[in-house]
């Protein structure tokens, strides 16, 4: 079975099961045990001096590991290829994480802060109804491209060692791969790595997200966005999402009680928004996934028929 075929069967049982409790509430998840490997490297090796060196040959050990076990796994035959990937797909799961925000926050803002507060990273204390719809589409957007059309897209051109090395790649920056004092130096390489690795995915992802939605025609307004983006990659998806929805993002926001004043993100859209503008991104979630399900179907069967 090709390698297109077995991403589509995957990309339909991701969206059927997702993350099922009955599973990882007794196993841990692939993820996770990716999270504990990054983590007990960096505890060994983050010291001393030569951090930054230190921390190359740390990524280097774990892209190598991932290499080795896709190498392996794929021995098994295209059944447990496409378990695997769609485990690793989070499509399912981030729809859920991010309808969950919708519903809490319909309920009031204090339930809106705290679900929010599982998918993102800054301060949730002081933020208000537009501000917790603004975190939970960004985190949509960004999550796409992450959590689902990058690994999609790796399975594509290396099979299961290119999705094993781009998710631990990514789940070590998103780890170590910060600008602080401890990681700046240590993460350094898992940063730039993955910074390598999402060039394509991110700018395929706005693709996807703008041709499903408003069309093109919007497409020079959304890389002048893209740009301003203080990530050389997560602006462009959240770029194409603010215009699929009309509604602006990025702005104001703190990290560790201090606040960033970032440039707005279509400023012309919508500020005053809430739990519908995130149920809005739910759809467009659905919608671009279906426009990349029906690539991959379209991949395959042309494959196929050569």
């Amino acid at each position: 079975m090709s390698t297109a075929f077995v991403l589509s069967f995957a990309m339909v049982l991701d969206a059927l099961l997702g993350e099922p409790r009955w599973i990882w509430g007794r196993l841990p998840h692939p993820a996770v045990l990716m999270g504990r490997a990054v983590g007990w490297l960096e505890e060994r090796l983050n010291n001393g001096t030569a951090r930054r060196a230190k921390g190359a040959a740390a990524l280097a050990l774990l892209v190598l590991g991932a290499a080795m076990l896709g190498m392996a796994l794929g021995l098994f035959g295209w059944p447990l290829e496409i378990i695997v990937v769609a485990v690793l797909l989070a499509q399912r799961s981030l729809v859920d994480h991010v309808r969950a925000v919708a519903d809490a926050l319909r309920m009031s803002v204090a339930e809106g802060r705290r679900a929010v507060g599982m998918i993102v990273g800054r301060d949730t204390a002081g933020m208000d109804r537009p501000d917790i719809a603004r975190a939970a589409i960004e985190s949509a957007a960004e999550n796409l491209s992450d959590g689902v059309i990058a690994p999609a897209f790796w399975f594509l051109v290396a099979g299961l060692p290119g999705l094993l090395i781009y998710k631990i790649a990514n789940t070590a920056d998103s780890m170590i791969g910060y600008r602080t004092e401890r990681y700046e130096a240590f993460g350094w390489a898992a940063a730039r790595f993955d910074d390598v690795l999402n060039v394509i995915p991110a700018r395929l992802t706005a693709l996807l997200i703008a041709a499903t939605h408003r069309g093109l025609q919007g497409w020079r307004a959304i890389v002048a966005d893209a740009r301003l983006h203080r990530s050389p990659n997560a602006g462009w998806p959240e770029a194409a999402m603010a215009r699929a929805l009309n509604v602006a993002l990025s702005g104001p926001r703190s990290y560790d009680g201090t606040v960033q004043h970032f440039p707005w993100v279509h400023g012309f859209g919508q500020k005053d928004i809430g739990a519908p503008q995130i149920e809005a991104a739910c759809i467009a979630l659905w919608r671009t996934w279906g426009a990349g399900l029906a690539f991959v179907v379209v991949l395959a069967v042309l494959g196929a028929a050569l």
